[in-house]
């Protein structure tokens, strides 16, 4: 999305506006578009961040990305591949236990990404496995980040 036409048809709305009065208010309103410009930038990528910030809370697992290139503006939408465990064969019906001895430490981790996720760990064991096996890597949420400041053209 380029951003120079939204900023153009802006200061074109003040200009025809400016029109209803005299010299002074064209010459007033003529100042005022070219002085607003740069805020209109700004505004404008902080009301995509904001879009991109609230379309990446509708995903659950993926992101959104806002990417400025110039005078432009994209979102980028990446989905989480949905990694699912292999599906049991019908000779393998039935579940197996078995005992895993895990460092302390690294049962932590795995029962904290699987209540980030709202899975029980063992589910969240099981498609962890699942995924290695089929060389899948394990989805993964990432939280999005912001950027905020301003930017001169």
């Amino acid at each position: 999305m380029e951003l120079s036409p939204i900023t153009e048809a802006i200061r074109a709305d003040l200009a025809v506006a400016a029109e209803l009065g005299d010299e002074a208010v064209r010459d007033a309103a003529d100042r005022l578009g070219r002085a607003l410009e740069s805020a209109l930038r700004v505004r404008l990528l902080e009301a995509l961040a904001q879009i991109a910030h609230e379309l990446e809370d509708q995903l659950g697992a993926g992101t959104v990305e806002l990417r400025l290139v110039g005078d432009s503006a994209e979102l980028s939408v990446s989905r989480a591949p949905d990694v699912q465990p292999p599906k049991a064969a019908p000779e393998e019906a039935e579940t197996a236990r078995i005992t895993l001895r895990l460092p302390d430490s690294l049962k932590q981790l795995a029962e904290s990404a699987a209540a980030a996720e709202g899975m029980s760990t063992n589910a969240w064991l099981v498609r962890a496995v699942g995924a290695a096996l089929t060389r899948q890597p394990a989805a993964r949420v990432r939280v999005g980040q912001r950027l905020r400041g301003f930017a001169d053209s």
